[in-house]
């Protein structure tokens, strides 16, 4: 496997790890990220500096919004694959600045559709969330569950990027994969998110907030898994009408498009206060716990069915929430350096996704 994609959100957490996969499986790779300071910009501009040192990344510091931008890139790029992972992320920051998603993600997504409509990509890959299932109630979240109650503007424009895609697809023929991420966690993650906050409180002695009185579940996938199972995405473009084969029980393939959405995730769902304990011991200490109500927008739980995932690109990793949270914890002090050398002052907000 091999050829050119376009990442982008490519200075994000997820973007950084999947164009460091592709990198090194002998890509080439263009990263489009406009490092905005919703967190840390120093973070981003740490993880393409990284990327900067593969020879076949190439890095455009641009909002992916703004006029004419993607459509001279992909023109000038010709990517086989893109992988469209820019967006504005996070369920409280939605609330407070809901104009910013409206510009990233509804308006940043159809600019990417009309350049991808102009220059189509053998296969578009883009991401969604497992915040769309919203209220739903049965477990676990199946593909083809009508999702239609969102609970948050963030999962609201998620929700109609995957309308927004299917369009295109049926219109104008471009194969195209959603797919709903699942509580990722891992190295260089999000300050916004628990397992970043949670550490850096822990580390200064101060408690961390703990929503729902602590009664939350969430399905954590470890960030190697989900590239990898994005990774053998790539090459399985969902087919246009006329080339399908026997169908594959329980796809979300569309009849009208080359369009279907496939969750990536673990595949079980941990209790709360395991994911704190499983921190504790990485870090030897004991979390402070201040307990609170349910944030607006938030969900008590989620849990992805993969059996589409799995039945699509075969069994994936599933790496063991204690190592996953060791591995975030030791590149978490090699970054920001043990308590009292720069830790309790690490970037982050009192906004975001609870985990």
């Amino acid at each position: 496997m091999g050829g050119t994609a376009l990442i982008t959100g490519s200075a994000g957490f997820i973007g950084f790890h999947t164009a460091s996969a592709l990198l090194q499986r002998g890509w080439r790779v263009v990263g489009i990220d406009n490092l905005n300071p919703y967190y840390d910009p120093e973070l981003k501009q740490a993880r393409h500096r990284i990327l900067g040192n593969h020879a076949n990344f190439e890095a455009v510091i641009d909002g992916i919004e703004r006029p004419g931008v993607l459509a001279t890139l992909m023109a000038e790029a010709r990517p086989d694959t893109v992988i469209h992972l820019a967006a504005q992320a996070g369920v409280r920051h939605s609330i407070e600045n809901p104009a910013s998603y409206v510009e990233a993600n509804l308006s940043g997504t159809f600019a990417l559709l009309e350049a991808a409509r102009a220059h189509p990509p053998r296969h578009m890959l883009m991401a969604s969330t497992s915040s769309v299932y919203g209220a739903e109630t049965e477990m676990p979240y199946r593909e083809t569950m009508a999702a239609n109650h969102q609970m948050s503007f963030y999962a609201a424009t998620k929700k109609a990027n995957e309308a927004m895609a299917h369009s295109y697809a049926h219109l104008f023929g471009i194969p195209i994969t959603m797919f709903r991420f699942f509580t990722v966690f891992g190295p260089w993650g999000r300050p916004d998110m628990a397992l970043f906050r949670f550490t850096r409180e822990i580390l200064a002695g101060r408690p961390i907030d703990v929503f729902n009185h602590g009664a939350m579940r969430r399905d954590f996938t470890y960030v190697d898994d989900l590239v990898e199972g994005l990774s053998r995405l790539v090459p399985l473009a969902p087919p246009p009408a006329a080339a399908r084969g026997a169908a594959i029980p329980g796809d979300s393939l569309s009849s009208v498009a080359p369009w279907r959405v496939v969750n990536i995730g673990h595949g079980s769902p941990v209790e709360l206060e395991e994911f704190i304990a499983a921190l504790e011991r990485a870090l030897g200490r004991r979390a402070l716990r201040n307990l609170l109500p349910m944030q607006p927008g938030d969900v008590p739980a989620t849990w992805a069915d993969t059996s589409l995932l799995t039945a699509l690109a075969g069994p994936l990793p599933r790496t063991p929430l204690d190592l996953g949270i060791a591995r975030f914890v030791r590149w978490y002090l090699e970054f920001y350096g043990a308590p009292g050398q720069g830790a309790s002052t690490a970037p982050g907000g009192a906004t975001g996704e609870t985990p």
